[in-house]
């Protein structure tokens, strides 16, 4: 086996003068999907950038460039480069003219991604270079995610790179930064780690990443010499521009910053795509400015990224520091808060979660397939690559027009097909293991699709066997739920043992049952059960329900109120009869009663330009408050032994026949001898929201009596939170203090926190003192020319259907539920069909969570000299992936400080944590996407104002011992590639 570990950092500010000198680094920006899908933009420019700026770069050595996001790259280098091109790749790369910037698969969102995908999105570019090239990116280029996230200085910093550079943050905080030259810092994202992972942040001006278009040049916007490109077929036209231009604006963007080196970014959207053209004229423009040097004051130079920090790294100041927040949300004008991308697409957001989740299970339960079943019939080769399929697709989609449903509907669409592919795949891969593994048959339901049975169950279909995976490396207890279409079956294990379960009418059909089996599960492992037709006293219990009638909320009697009970061991909440809303939660383990209550609102949008502000895929931006748009409930009340429900229905007035929305709302119970730590304290909240009215933003608030000051707790990609203090703008305050919740967010008093976890990304907000809310689903069309042409109104008429957990109890109960629940919502148990024999749980201790088990399938050696010299001699062969190598990464899930017990560092034993496995025969410590053996890789010490350490644990935390032994502490994650000995079956 061999190990992957990774850190953080930030980074501050320092001053100095001298002659000017500016870097100019040629680019083009290649949206993964945004307008046109990605093979649109392929034929249209992106084969066109790589083929002629490399032929360009060859000639003439003074030449440079530098190439973003690896999955046009990849699309080129495998289906459109000659070898000639690869040859002229290779020495570029070697010459320093050509420079991979970030590496990623994408470049990827920062507010609406988890932090899983943003890892597996670099992994899959990371290790395309370094098998290609045996380059390891060293510097970020995040120019156009709408807003920046504290994660990320995190992630870049484990990932090894030396700087960061960012451009979009909010306008007004940027004017300030420009005007006291401090666009310019060494960034701390995580308060745990401090100043061991931090990263010196650039911040681009008022310009951002394209060459100035406000200046004059010509009849073309900017330097863009080869115009625009034009789909489907770019036009080969250009036009020279006045020089003395450049050297004023290097001169203007100098004053906002400490040094006399000046990042001067030329180049565009969609720019290079004739770079023959483009560089003719940027040669003798820059040759120009160079001989005249003394009359302007300015030289310039073709430069990559990596040479502007190198200069700025040699100056040696000392920087200010930026510490624990982020830059969201983010605004271009007053009335310009992207906030709504939030929750745009609702539906895209919610698939690309469950892909990156059944992901992660498809990878775990092929690694101990492999290892367990050497010899087994599934291809090795065809698996890896149904893995490699929604590997691909879940990258893609983090693009920062992807996950954000900033894109067209084309483009969605691409992104949909991707992923339900990919998704298909891996479903088609984890069968194909269970029908290796026993005798079994496939059978076809058009109902429920595929089933795979024992094989004498294929004559008579009464018994159905169901596979349940749990993907966490804990124990869990949990429910899962089947369809069924009789109300009286029984349900048993592996042993014939009864299992508890309960059956009940589901409430979006009257011909179906929904079953909820009560499992428990080792980690990384399954369990067999088997559903039968069955009358005895073993069935299932059998739910009763009673329904109350339609209320009207507003002429509800305050006074007199009438309140239904509906309670667990943990919580019993009371219903209002009076108006069918949740009136209250009480804690039953410390008495505590919080007043909550729950609606459905809607924010109304302006559509047209003429009468004012818009909202669109990106832009939030409400006329007023949100308005209850449901004047009456309906209620239903589900009642077993194991689930209760509260079923909803929110109708426009009383006499309407349908509804508008529905809250479903879980409370479990289970019989003595279960762990029901994390089960019986979360209510789970099922919503169907749509589809809207034109121009509708709904949201569904949460009011308590809590004294919240009107302050929030959100998440940044599932990795850390923030403190949201509310702040009162001159404009548009409503939708300026919305922000995205990727996982998490809570309000808390001085007594309890509300917590709500969401199995997708949504923005929230809280309006009110002890609210919350959280926006569900937007449907927008407006007139503005740019949203029409670009067909970016979103016109979303779908039924989204999101689940959230609702977790109340006092501050210290919260923390200790909060992390370990999040993650049981982001990989709830996989349920398929048919049986496995040999079972190996693995079982991590209560702090830490295994986020990656794979078989990465790399072909290049960790050696880095050895990889190189394999590299010069050719030698890179698709079928020399090495399956005994395990990639593993595992997290800390605790920040220092947060729980006396949890925060603390633990102990994991590799030998014993992975005995089912196989022996470990090697661990190599790695960076986070697993190009570099931690052991040389040195990152830029940048100085800084400060030192502060938060007396959190050491850079290292990894002690190998025979065994092997480690010590992990909040060092946010440790990764290993892990060789495993080769086993007879």
């Amino acid at each position: 086996m061999y190990l992957l570990l990774a850190f953080l950092s930030l980074i501050p500010r320092a001053p100095c003068l001298g002659e000017l000198k500016a870097f100019v680094v040629a680019h083009s920006h290649m949206d993964v999907g945004w307008v046109y899908t990605v093979q649109e933009s392929m034929h249209a420019y992106a084969a066109n950038v790589y083929t002629s700026v490399v032929e360009e770069l060859m000639k003439g050595k003074q030449r440079k460039f530098i190439a973003v996001e690896q999955e046009f790259f990849r699309l080129w280098w495998d289906t459109v480069a000659t070898d000639i091109h690869k040859q002229q790749v290779h020495q570029l790369l070697q010459e320093g003219r050509l420079e991979f910037i970030i590496g990623g698969q994408v470049m990827h969102d920062e507010a609406v991604t988890h932090i899983n995908d943003q890892i597996l999105q670099l992994t899959e570019g990371h290790g395309f270079l370094y098998e290609t090239f045996g380059m390891r990116p060293r510097f970020s280029w995040h120019v156009d995610p709408f807003g920046a996230s504290a994660t990320t200085p995190t992630l870049f910093a484990l990932a090894g790179f030396n700087a960061h550079l960012i451009s979009r943050i909010d306008y007004d905080l940027k004017d300030d930064m420009q005007k006291t030259k401090k666009l310019q810092f060494v960034w701390r994202g995580s308060p745990s780690l401090s100043e061991n992972h931090e990263i010196f942040t650039h911040v681009m001006d008022q310009y951002s990443y394209c060459t100035p278009s406000q200046i004059p040049f010509s009849n073309r916007s900017g330097f863009y010499w080869n115009g625009i490109a034009v789909f489907p077929d770019p036009p080969k036209d250009g036009v020279y521009p006045n020089m003395s231009s450049m050297v004023a604006n290097i001169k203007k963007r100098a004053a906002w910053f400490r040094t006399d080196d000046v990042l001067w970014p030329w180049g565009c959207d969609k720019q290079f795509f004739n770079a023959s053209v483009q560089y003719s004229n940027m040669d003798p423009l820059l040759d120009y400015i160079n001989k005249h040097a003394d009359q302007f004051g300015v030289t310039v130079q073709y430069s990559t990224v990596s040479d502007y920090f190198q200069a700025l790294y040699n100056r040696n100041l000392t920087w200010d520091i930026q510490n624990f927040q982020d830059f969201l949300p983010y605004s271009t004008e007053p009335f310009q808060a992207w906030s709504g991308f939030y929750t745009s697409r609702s539906v895209l957001k919610g698939i690309a979660r469950r892909a990156s989740s059944l992901l992660c299970a498809g990878e775990s339960f092929f690694t101990q397939y492999v290892q367990k079943y050497p010899a087994g019939s599934v291809c090795k080769f065809w698996a890896l690559q149904q893995l490699r399929s929604l590997r691909w697709a879940v990258s893609e989609v983090q693009h920062h027009d992807g996950i954000t449903g900033t894109e067209s509907p084309k483009v969605k669409d691409m992104y949909m097909n991707h992923l339900m592919d990919g998704i298909v795949n891996v479903k088609k891969l984890m069968a194909s293991i269970i029908l290796d593994t026993d005798n079994l048959c496939v059978t076809k339901d058009f109902r429920t699709g595929p089933q795979i049975l024992p094989s004498d169950m294929c004559t008579r279909n009464v018994e159905q066997y169901i596979i349940v995976y749990n993907p966490l490396a804990w124990n869990i207890t949990t429910f899962v739920v089947v369809a069924m279409s009789y109300s009286a079956v029984s349900v048993y294990d592996e042993l014939g043992h009864p299992v508890p379960a309960q059956i009940q009418g589901s409430a979006e059909s009257p011909f179906t049952y929904d079953l909820y089996i009560l499992v428990t599960l080792s980690g990384l492992s399954y369990q067999r059960y088997s559903v039968k037709l069955s009358a005895d006293n073993e069935s299932a219990f059998i739910a009763r329900s009673v329904k109350y009638g339609r209320k009207v909320i507003k002429h509800a009697d305050r006074q007199s109120r009438r309140l239904i009970p509906v309670l667990n061991d943990c919580y019993t909440v009371m219903l209002d009869q009076n108006t069918n809303l949740m009136h209250s939660i009480t804690d039953r383990k410390t008495n505590q009663t919080v007043e909550v209550t729950q609606e459905f609102l809607e924010y109304h949008v302006n559509g047209d330009v003429r009468k004012g502000p818009i909202s669109d895929n990106y832009l939030f931006t409400p006329n007023g408050s949100a308005v209850e748009e449901s004047k009456a409930v309906g209620l239903e009340v589900v009642s077993g032994n194991l689930v209760r429900e509260i079923r909803q229905y929110f109708y426009r007035n009383t006499t309407a026949q349908d509804y508008m929305y529905v809250a479903y709302s879980r409370i479990y119970s289970v019989p003595g001898g279960y762990d029901d730590k994390l089960l019986c304290h979360r209510i789970e909240q099922e919503y169907r929201v749509g589809p809207l009215e034109l121009n509708r933003e709904a949201i569904f608030r949460t009011s308590t009596n809590l004294n919240t000051k009107q302050t929030l707790h959100t998440d940044n990609n599932g990795y850390q939170m923030q403190k949201r203090p509310y702040k009162v703008f001159v404009n548009n305050s409503v939708a300026r203090n919305y922000y995205p919740m990727v996982q998490t967010a809570y309000i808390e008093d001085d007594r309890m926190r509300l917590i709500l976890l969401a199995e997708r990304s949504h923005g929230v907000s809280s309006q009110g003192n002890g609210q919350v809310e959280v926006m569900l689903h937007r449907r927008l069309w407006n007139n503005l020319e740019w949203d029409l042409n670009y067909n970016l109104t979103l016109n979303d008429t779908s039924v989204v259907r999101p689940m959230f957990w609702l977790i109340l109890g006092t501050k210290s109960a919260a923390d200790v539920l909060y992390q370990s629940s999040a993650l049981a919502l982001e990989h709830r148990p996989v349920v398929m069909y048919g049986e496995l024999t040999g079972n190996y749980p693995v079982t991590l201790p209560a702090n830490l969570h295994l986020q990656t088990l794979s078989i990465p399938g790399w072909t290049y050696s960790s050696n880095h000299t050895e990889q190189l010299q394999n590299i010069y001699k050719g030698i890179r062969k698709q079928e020399d992936a090495d399956f005994r190598r395990v990639l593993l990464r595992i997290r800390h899930m605790y920040e220092v400080g947060e729980d006396p017990v949890l925060s603390q560092p633990a102990t994991v034993n590799l030998k014993s944590l992975l005995k089912g496995l196989g022996t470990v025969e090697l661990v190599e410590e790695r960076s986070l996407t697993g190009t570099w053996d931690i052991n040389t890789l040195e990152r830029w010490k940048w100085k800084s104002a400060q030192h502060i350490s938060k007396g959190g644990w050491e850079t290292r935390f990894c002690f190998l011992f025979s065994s092997p032994k480690l010590l992990i502490g909040r060092c946010w994650y440790f990764c290993w590639m892990l060789q495993l000995k080769k086993q007879s079956h």
